[in-house]
């Protein structure tokens, strides 16, 4: 498998998506391997990748440049190769006869981009492509295509590793980056939305309910009278360079929360892409509510309990207090979801049935 670790040092939430891959892999019986390629590698990322790696028993190759000639050596034996945004490139392990499997965790950015010629030859060379964005393709999604057929994927979580904690710190949590790494989008005329622009319109929300709602916060000074308004709005922001800057603190900060309560990227939601977060099926996965912004994965999954989507804040604050109201009844439909719907075991093994494997 390929993706970025190193390259996202200090984040615990970046790390679990990777690990649900390989650990829910492992748990099917597979030997997993973990390849990086960055164009350059600073002392902390090396040090964040090799602690990861370590503590969870994965075998882990972070390289700059070419393959190593030991690591494609190495993919002579391989069955699959699962590349995340196609960070490995298009033509790595040519000649080996694997499945190539392009799995796309950012839906939006890389249908448009790929449509704009931004993305070069960068979804080359896959067998598969699969996607978090449940509607791409699918009436209602405004989302180019082109000359790809994607099919859907669920966020995997692997449940032994998320067992469900009791009790909690806080109430309302996210984890979140107020921008992202990417910039606005355009795509047809039209400039598509961040967090930023989502998390301003529900901005009111902790004022029209009786809780507390708190983020792990990922935002820049430069933006500092954002955060200024969501502090006035009695949003309390946590530093998630130390609240959930490894997979264990992260871990302990959703497990030690009531339920979430997060936005979408304005992309996601805009284009209806059926996007849905791998950080709410830990929640869920943990037996801790859900009360999520819809992005069309309403159509895929049941949103009234347990998992609550909302369009509206007014849907968003009926949410919060049915909730609160029935905790007990949400905690336990949450994991019941979990357990149904992103299993690794059944995710996982549904892709590899697809792909012949």
């Amino acid at each position: 498998m390929a993706g970025v670790l190193a390259g996202k040092a200090r984040n615990g939430g970046n790390a679990w998506t990777r690990l649900s891959f390989l650990l829910g892999l492992r748990r099917l019986g597979f030997d997993v391997l973990f390849a990086e390629r960055l164009h350059s590698v600073s002392d902390e990322g090396r040090r964040f990748f090799e602690s990861v790696c370590s503590q969870f028993g994965i075998d882990g190759v972070l390289f700059n440049g070419a393959v190593p000639a030991e690591l494609d050596d190495r993919a002579s034996d391989a069955t699959i190769l699962i590349n995340i945004s196609g960070h490995l490139g298009p033509n790595a392990f040519a000649g080996h006869r694997l499945v190539r499997v392009f799995l796309d965790d950012d839906p939006g950015y890389t249908q448009l981009w790929h449509s704009q010629g931004l993305l070069g030859n960068q979804l080359a060379g896959h067998d598969f492509y699969y996607t978090f964005g449940q509607n791409i393709g699918h009436a209602g999604c405004s989302l180019p295509t082109g000359d790809i057929s994607w099919h859907p994927i669920a966020p995997p979580v692997v449940l032994e590793e998320w067992p469900v904690i009791e009790g909690e710190d806080r109430e309302f949590t996210t984890v979140a980056s107020w921008r992202g790494g990417y910039g606005r989008v355009e795509g047809s005329g039209h400039l598509y939305g961040q967090k930023a622009h989502e998390f301003r319109r529900y901005v009111d929300v902790p004022r029209r309910v009786a809780a507390s709602f708190e983020i792990a916060l990922d935002i820049e000074p430069a933006d500092a009278a954002d955060a200024d308004l969501m502090r006035m709005h009695g949003w309390r922001l946590s530093d998630p360079c130390v609240s959930v800057s490894s997979p264990d603190t992260f871990r302990e900060y959703v497990q030690r929360s009531k339920a979430e309560f997060s936005v979408a990227q304005g992309i996601y939601v805009e284009t209806n892409s059926g996007w849905f977060s791998d950080r709410t099926t830990r929640y869920l996965a943990s037996g801790k509510p859900a009360l999520v912004q819809d992005t069309g994965f309403s159509k895929h999954l049941p949103s009234t309990e347990g998992l609550v989507a909302f369009s509206r804040i007014d849907q968003a604050v009926a949410g919060a207090e049915a909730i609160l109201r029935d905790y007990q009844t949400h905690a336990e439909t949450a994991r019941a979801i979990a357990v149904e719907y992103f299993d690794s075991d059944k995710v996982l093994g549904h892709m590899l049935e697809e792909v012949g494997l």
